[in-house]
């Protein structure tokens, strides 16, 4: 078993003007990950077994103004797992998303968070851990990500680039 666990968002008004911390923000939540992803997945595939579980995150299942550099790498990573997760299941190697929502660290500080919709990480750890060891495709840690992530996807985009930051 593999937990694949990148995380880095600093600053976006930093990262539209300074190529540095754009791509740091990028490098890390994406290049990172899947630069050790292939690794691992040539030699679970080798073996013919094993499981990867990868968190990424909610912001990657729609552009938001407030976080959209940060959310395009997940995005990305997201469908990266996906296509790897379609290619190793006839070796018998699972790949779980973890759709991760905020949590309470040392990357959410300064953040202004909604206690209803973010994690204490004990919770997610759990919940990661639950996840990977069931060989789940696709999960929300807060079953609230799930409906707002349903939600936000259905509104048409004339609308949705009307809305105020959230």
């Amino acid at each position: 078993i593999v937990v694949c666990s990148f995380g880095y968002y600093k600053d976006q008004e930093k990262a539209l003007s300074d190529f540095g911390e754009a791509y740091k923000t990028m490098s890390v939540n994406y290049i990172g990950a899947v630069s050790l992803l292939n690794l691992v997945a040539a030699e679970f595939q080798k073996r013919k077994t094993g499981s990867i579980i990868a968190i990424s995150s909610v912001a990657g299942i729609r552009g938001r103004q407030m976080n959209f550099l940060y959310g395009s790498a997940k995005a990305g990573l997201t469908t990266y797992l996906s296509g790897l997760r379609n290619r190793l299941f006839k070796d018998k190697v699972s790949v779980t998303t973890i759709l991760l929502g905020p949590v309470y660290t040392k990357m959410s500080e300064g953040h202004n968070l909604m206690p209803y919709i973010t994690a204490k990480p004990e919770v997610a750890a759990e919940k990661i851990v639950k996840a990977g060891l069931a060989h789940k495709d696709e999960v929300y840690i807060l079953w609230q990500w799930k409906w707002i992530m349903l939600i936000i996807r259905l509104i048409p985009e004339f609308i949705f680039k009307r809305l105020k930051p959230f």
